[in-house]
């Protein structure tokens, strides 16, 4: 399964940045990544989600504009190297974030396939790649083998990864390949499970690939799934294997250094009544890495210093902070 995927990598690969691409340095001995689901941070309207307007959270113009402001006070507040950006519209959206925040800043995006939402995952970094980033457009059949989702062999088909990019850095001397994910929604829904799997097994490939190149590797997005060994604030356990899969036996959830209470990324209205209580938290956000980067981590946290609630201008999800010794 992995060596037919593993093939189909290099020449499904798909460039977006151009000129060169030198080989940038940690301008400290620290570095710090953060993982934040931006929420609909489109400016640009995009007609299939009628975003900006009523298909989306921002019904106008001024609204986005409004939200991203808010977002980028968070981004101020904590200074962070590499900001990994899920529901993003566009590069325009990208850099018009980075100019709210620091001129220190390069935006990045590698257009996605999804063309329902127009979501795509973006990053802000003070870091220059080293190479183009690209995507592979390979796919995987669901259900997987042993899938407990709750869907059988007739309702399945074949899936891609319409959300996610690969970045090559170096850090210090660190090869370090950065995967960014916004896997399909809704944790226990069977069929968008199933699809998930899959997916989780195109970024699983990936892992292995860059591994076996020599690389370090950071998977960091919204998985929209919950993490079976490490059970958020409210008791969340997944119906898949989602995290299991990604993870294999190279990755660790840095989340294992927040303490069980703050293990919540996303406010989940579950009885829709547009006010957050403490047991709608969920942790579907997750930073995993490789053994020679979680021997560098010497914190993490879980920035809930928002609230939430329907009508705010901040995102419906708290971003994931993770300081590094490089």
């Amino acid at each position: 399964m992995f060596v037919n995927t593993l093939c189909l990598i290099g020449s499904l690969s798909v460039m977006l940045l151009v000129g060169s691409f030198p080989v940038p340095q940690v301008q400290s001995n620290t570095l710090r990544l953060m993982q934040y689901n931006v929420e609909w941070l489109f400016v640009d309207y995009y007609k299939n989600a009628d975003c900006p307007g009523d298909g989306c959270t921002w019904h106008n113009k001024t609204e986005a504009l409004e939200h991203m402001e808010y977002v980028a006070s968070v981004i101020n507040k904590f200074n962070p190297d590499i900001v990994n950006l899920c529901e993003v519209e566009g590069i325009n959206e990208v850099n018009t974030l980075g100019s709210m925040v620091s001129s220190d800043y390069g935006g990045y995006l590698l257009p996605g396939t999804d063309t329902s939402t127009g979501q795509n995952v973006g990053l802000l970094s003070k870091i220059s790649p080293v190479a183009p980033q690209f995507r592979t457009n390979i796919t995987h059949a669901y259900p997987i083998d042993g899938s407990t989702c709750g869907i059988d062999a007739s309702q399945g088909g074949t899936t891609g990864v319409s959300k996610h990019s690969v970045t090559l850095f170096d850090w210090n001397g660190i090869q370090v390949a950065l995967i960014s994910v916004h896997l399909i929604a809704y944790p226990t829904e069977p069929i968008r499970c199933a699809k998930r799997e899959a997916q989780a097994f195109i970024i699983s490939a990936l892992v292995e690939h860059y591994i076996a190149d020599g690389y370090e590797v950071v998977v960091m997005g919204d998985f929209n799934d919950y993490d079976g060994d490490l059970i958020d604030e409210n008791g969340s356990y997944p119906t898949s294997s989602v995290l299991a899969i990604v993870k294999g036996n190279y990755l660790t959830n840095v989340a294992y250094r927040v303490p069980n209470q703050y293990r919540g990324t996303n406010w989940w209205d579950k009885n829709d009544n547009c006010e957050a209580s403490a047991d709608e938290f969920v942790m579907i956000d997750h930073v995993l890495v490789t053994s020679g980067i979680l021997d560098r981590v010497e914190n993490v946290g879980i920035y809930q210093g928002y609230p939430e609630y329907c009508g705010k201008m901040n995102s419906d999800h708290y971003p994931v902070i993770v300081n590094l010794r490089i």
